[in-house]
């Protein structure tokens, strides 16, 4: 037995050093330099609107020699030349070793970093990898590579130093204040305006250095003149920055039709004016059936169509339910209805409650990833926002400070009209504003 017992110990003592030598071994083999080796198709890009939907280059690398065969993810960092990658634009591409960027996507990249459209400009990139899983990962991170690019200008600039100030505007007499946009006829300026019973001026600048009215509510404007008075409604508002004059007059596009929430009646869905494409564009469910775009919400002037041409009393336009981006371009005759994916308002406090659907932001068309509801009822209750009526990715608000937790607290509201901006620019730090009116 003595003998026996002996073996056994020797055994168990080599089973053990062999183990305990595996587990070291184990430990020693990932290959702490297996950093990812990049390279482009290109070293110099110069980009044109032309070419939005073609590749413009290519980023890709070998997958790195980690010493065993593991699971690895990969995130492209993206800064301006000098950056030090303290902000820069990151993009997952999971398990792939390759990355096309379309003009577009790139052309959206540059014009984030700063870079001045039409010059060509530097930027740094690099490719970090991780291993393993959030409990024990370990990061490699590429050395930087350099890209000179050239960006197009791929918004419209209607920009204009004058805007809409007053009781009656959605910022009251303290602005900011509602912009008024270029128009094709020199001097005439336009601002497309919902509006409360109130008083409004237009000044330059938002400040009061430079500001007219109307002393006789004749339509022309004098220099610090009287407040005009407006009664509740959404209008079109034109101002000849030499003559002098202005019109005010009822103007609103919307959708109407079976697939929307109110049918073939009033109110429609609400069309909001993007000056950067000089186009009218709505995010919105709809549900199967179809739809039509009319002015003022009234039979008079209505447009219809097929194969996106936009034909005056046209045929009706039909759907499938889902969420839609709709653009409308009045200039060219075209429309498109494209489904995606927007991020909503939902809660008790929400026309539709908790289930949906949820009230539908539109993006805010100057700034990226900022979006907008511009007037919602709400009622006593709460609201959190999420991203395609589903409760995968949403976000509350812990500590009522107006910056979001994913998954958080919900957020109290009281009854009334509310403009609503989620402001996700910076991924770190969301935030929000409630504003009512």
């Amino acid at each position: 037995m003595k003998k026996i017992f002996s073996t056994s110990l020797i055994v168990l003592a080599s089973l053990f050093v062999f183990t305990s030598c595996e587990k070291e071994e184990e430990k020693a083999i990932l290959n702490t330099n297996a950093v990812p080796s990049i390279q482009l198709s290109a070293n110099t890009v110069v980009l044109t609107k032309d070419n939005a939907d073609k590749d413009a280059v290519t980023l890709s690398w070998p997958k790195p020699d980690y010493g065993f065969s593991a699971a690895a993810s990969y995130t492209i960092l993206i800064d301006k030349k000098g950056g030090t990658f303290v902000a820069p634009v990151s993009i997952t591409t999971n398990t792939a070793l390759t990355k096309t960027f379309k003009t577009s996507e790139l052309n959206a990249i540059l014009i984030k970093l700063g870079l001045v459209a039409g010059t060509a400009g530097d930027i740094d990139i690099r490719v970090v990898s991780n291993v393993g899983d959030n409990t024990s990962k370990t990061s490699f991170t590429s050395p930087t590579i350099s890209l000179k690019a050239t960006p197009y200008l791929d918004k419209l600039d209607l920009s204009t130093i004058w805007g809409v100030v007053g009781s009656a505007a959605v910022n009251g007499w303290n602005g900011p204040d509602m912009p008024f946009y270029k128009t094709d006829k020199t001097d005439e300026l336009v601002a497309y305006v919902t509006l409360l019973d109130g008083e409004i001026k237009f000044r330059s600048n938002n400040k009061w250095d430079v500001n007219y009215g109307d002393d006789g509510a004749n339509g022309t404007l004098e220099a610090g003149g009287a407040n005009i008075k407006v009664t509740a409604g959404t209008y079109k508002i034109t101002f000849n920055v030499a003559s002098l004059t202005y019109t005010i007059e009822k103007y609103s596009w919307g959708l109407v039709g079976s697939a929307t929430p109110s049918g073939w009646n009033a109110p429609d869905v609400p069309l909001t004016y993007d000056p950067t494409t000089d186009t009218w564009k709505a995010t919105a469910f709809l549900k199967a059936g179809e739809i039509k775009v009319r002015k003022n919400e009234d039979w008079g002037v209505n447009y219809g169509g097929a194969g996106g041409t936009l034909v005056l009393g046209g045929d009706n336009i039909a759907v499938t339910e889902g969420n839609y981006n709709i653009t409308i371009d009045f200039k060219k005759m075209k429309f498109t209805v494209e489904a995606t994916k927007p991020w909503g308002v939902v809660g008790d406090a929400t026309p539709n409650g908790w289930n949906g659907p949820d009230v539908k932001f539109r993006p805010d068309f100057v700034t990226e990833n900022v979006f907008v509801i511009d007037n919602v009822k709400l009622g006593t209750g709460e609201i959190k926002f999420r991203y395609n009526d589903a409760w995968a990715l949403n976000y509350g608000d812990d500590g009522a400070d107006g910056t979001l937790e994913a998954g958080s607290a919900n957020i109290k509201v009281t009854a009334g009209n509310y403009q609503i901006i989620l402001d996700l620019s910076n991924a770190s730090k969301p935030k929000y504003t409630l504003t009512k009116k």
